[in-house]
């Protein structure tokens, strides 16, 4: 068999496809690309995210939209045989070719007579679109809202406070301790420990510790982390003369130093009352872990720490010549230290610090034998006007706007988002909290609030633009209404998904749903277009509205599927990012789905609708033949 020469007739027809998707392409490019581009003047944390992958999608687009005008129609036009008239062989893959075009031409001839029957009754029409959007709002409010997903890190922390008072060695058995407890669980690869610091306020102190667990790879363990944390929990069980905290970094570094929740307790009563304030915390947090929205919250505020509280005679102090400040500076230098200068000796630089022996030191009752220099050049003992007395106090004064505060963490519970969460605590704050008593919020959760229903403007100003770019396309303000319409079918399938798989409202669902307008756009806009174009032709709007989606059913479903199954491996994502990937998957793949299914029902009879309203379209000028 002689091969198969190419058709003279394929620059030919090239050219008459493009004349048809021609405008659909550079409409869909345009809107497309504008649904990206408000989405990258986000600003704040979520900013980030929509950025990088605006910008990126933006400028892939347009690319995209510039090959599909000039290089794929010439290679279509050098490429493309003819193979309608050629002798079809019998194999395997012409009979799998004939078994599918058959089945698509029943799956075609039922969806033509399904908007035939639906696209000319207006009520009908409207009945399916509202019904589409209030089921829409109602799993849109069964959704649990969030921010950033806590991710599987590889690794977590545990916080160690010891009873005030304290020794460092006495915090260092604890961390060994909870060291030696790791060894059993093979999902831990290593520990790291460290007494003295908290971890958690960055504070130094005898009575904190801190041990850096990581665990195995991905690969090598079933367990979550959350599994981890919860067995090394019931491990240390027995460990009853500290408090243990479990919890992992944060999602976005630097945005504290743990994940899940954080806020400040405000004292605005302005008495100084520690005892008060340490009182009231641990009632809230009592309160907040009663919640079941809330799996643990803790903190760190602790009134009970002993110290000296120095008594400083002003009086007798301005006799002897010496200033309050003085004498504070003094004892800063004495027996904190103080960098006087430096000196270089066997080409080594050294420091100079300024600081009374360790003897002179050793005994809190040391500092009333110091002496301290007046006004006059002479030496006054510090015991003449400074008293001690034995007092229980903080080990670090925090503020917060001022007041001060107490800084509180936690983590959602399971099967609750970080909104839930947030919700909970707003209305423990105001149901439970003494007057004059407040909180406000810090880290990743201030960011949540602060960013509000940010999303949802950007969502607005997205569909303006797609507006405003498809009325001049269409040189009219009704026909772009379908195109606008059908995207309430594709957001109720991301709902849907996201609640089929235990997932929340966060940004990378809003990423994905941004991403779905332009997408489901691009379904509506082949319809609409050629719809406009049959229209010019003499066709009635039901006419053209049914022959325009069956014809345009083919490469719609093509496309669909084909990003259906791109996405649908991110829904069963694992590992580094998972929580993410799902997200972005669950979302994309559920909003595809029913938007291209049931988008294709009320497409054509939104077009009938809303091209009733219009004047007909001009018919198309026919060249003229000599």
């Amino acid at each position: 068999m002689s091969p198969v020469s190419l058709s003279p007739m394929c620059p030919v027809r090239t050219e008459e496809a493009m004349g048809e998707i021609g405008g659909a392409i550079i409409a869909i490019t345009l809107v497309m690309a504008a649904v990206f581009v408000p989405a990258s003047f986000m600003s704040g944390p979520s900013g980030i995210f929509y950025q990088q992958f605006s910008l990126t999608m933006a400028i892939a687009i347009v690319l995209s939209g510039c090959v599909a005008l000039t290089l794929t129609p010439a290679l279509c036009a050098l490429m493309l045989k003819n193979t309608h008239h050629a002798p079809k062989s019998n194999s395997l893959l012409n009979r799998f070719f004939g078994l599918f075009n058959r089945s698509y031409d029943k799956i075609s001839g039922t969806y033509n007579r399904w908007i035939s029957a639906i696209a000319g009754r207006r009520t009908l029409s409207w009945g399916i679109l509202l019904g589409f959007c209030a089921i829409m709002v109602f799993a849109g409010g069964r959704l649990p809202s969030g921010f950033i997903p806590n991710e599987d890190q590889g690794a977590f922390y545990v916080g160690v406070t010891t009873p005030a008072g304290s020794t460092l060695e006495r915090t260092k058995a604890v961390v060994d301790e909870i060291q030696h407890c790791c060894e059993g669980i093979p999902a831990i690869a290593s520990v790291s420990t460290l007494a003295g610091t908290n971890i958690i306020t960055d504070a130094s102190g005898s009575t904190y510790g801190a041990c850096l667990i990581n665990l195995t790879g991905w690969h090598e363990r079933t367990e979550s982390v959350r599994a981890v944390m919860d067995e090394l929990l019931l491990r240390t069980s027995h460990i009853k003369d500290a408090e243990i905290e479990l919890f992992s970094p944060p999602a976005v570094p630097g945005y504290g130093n743990a994940s899940g929740f954080e806020l400040r307790l405000l004292d605005r009563t302005g008495s100084g009352d520690f005892k008060k304030m340490e009182s009231v915390s641990a009632k809230f947090t009592d309160d907040l872990q009663a919640r079941p929205e809330i799996a643990n919250a803790f903190t760190s505020f602790d009134a009970s720490f002993p110290q000296y509280l120095l008594h400083v005679d002003s009086d007798s102090a301005a006799q002897k010549g010496v200033t309050t400040n003085n004498v504070m500076s003094t004892l800063q230098t004495m027996l904190g230290g103080k960098y006087a200068t430096n000196f270089i000796r066997f080409g080594q630089l050294y420091k100079v610090m300024v600081q009374v022996l360790p003897e002179y030191r050793a005994r809190p009752e040391d500092i009333l034998k110091l002496h301290v220099k007046n006004d006059l050049g002479e030496m006054v003992q510090i015991s003449t006007f400074v008293e001690l007395e034995k007092v229980y106090g903080v080990d670090q004064v925090t503020r917060h706007n001022m007041f001060t505060s107490a800084e509180i963490n936690g983590e959602p519970a399971a099967g609750f988002s970080s909104g839930a969460a947030i919700q909970a605590i707003q209305e423990t704050a105001n149901e439970k909290l003494p007057k004059g008593f407040g909180i406000d919020w810090a880290g990743i959760t201030r960011d949540q609030i602060l960013a509000g229903n940010q999303a949802v403007f950007i969502f607005i100003i997205c569909l303006a633009f797609v507006y405003l770019l498809l009325a001049a396309q269409y040189e009219s303000f009704l026909l772009p209404m379908p195109v606008i319409l059908s995207l309430p079918t594709g957001l109720l399938g991301a709902f849907v998904f996201l609640l089929w798989m235990g997932l929340e409202n966060n940004i990378y669902a809003q990423v994905s749903m941004i991403m779905l307008i332009g997408l489901l756009g691009k379904n509506a806009i082949l319809v609409v277009e050629f719809a406009i174009q049959r229209q010019r032709e003499g066709l009635t709007p039901l006419q053209a509205a049914v022959e325009s989606a069956t014809s345009r059913l083919r490469p719609i479903l093509m496309t669909s599927l084909a990003f259906v199954a791109g996405l649908s491996p991110l829904m069963s994502a694992s590992g580094v990012g998972a929580a993410g990937n799902r997200t972005i998957g669950a979302s994309a793949v559920g909003g595809m789905i029913f938007g291209t299914v049931f988008g294709m029902l009320i497409i054509p009879g939104l077009y009938v609708i809303f091209a009733s309203f219009t004047s007909p379209p001009k018919p198309s000028k026919e060249p003229e033949h000599a």
